[in-house]
């Protein structure tokens, strides 16, 4: 494996583990039921997004690295890592996944500008179903790209 591989291979294994720990923390709140318990979700919400768009943003520095509209590079790293890039790399992230990403990635910008709303628990366990799924469904795509990373020569 080139050492460019290998690095990005470690940094997302990293990525990984903190996926899990923030998995574990959330887990406490999955029934969040008054506007405290709510904010605490959100917050854990909030950086497990920010931990899958790192394997993101890794992935995009090691192969193609170039975004060039500043004011949507959230959308579009999402969506980019969708795409099978001939000659380059493979997808990194299924539909599914990616639709399960989007929508913490929305959720992720309404609570970082939230500090006028109070959050509805409701509608935080909505994300954390989402979040759930999206669980049971990465784990195929970061093995399925890990594998094409120890492929590289």
């Amino acid at each position: 494996m080139n050492p460019q591989a290998a690095l990005l291979k470690a940094n997302i294994d990293a990525d990984l583990r903190e996926i899990e720990s923030l998995y574990a923390r959330l887990s406490d709140y999955a029934t969040a039921t008054t506007t405290e318990q709510a904010i605490l979700a959100g917050y854990y919400l909030h950086n497990l997004y920010n931990a899958f768009e790192n394997i993101c943003l890794n992935v995009s520095k090691a192969f193609e690295n170039q975004i060039d509209d500043r004011g949507q590079w959230h959308a579009i790293l999402l969506r980019r890592m969708t795409l099978d890039v001939e000659g380059l790399r493979p997808k990194l992230l299924s539909d599914e996944v990616y639709q399960c990403l989007d929508e913490l990635r929305r959720f992720r910008h309404v609570f970082r500008n939230a500090y006028t709303i109070e959050l509805d628990p409701q509608r935080v366990a909505i994300v954390i179903a989402q979040a759930q799924r999206l669980r049971n469904s990465y784990p195929p795509d970061i093995k399925r790209f890990k594998a094409f990373l120890d492929s590289l020569s």
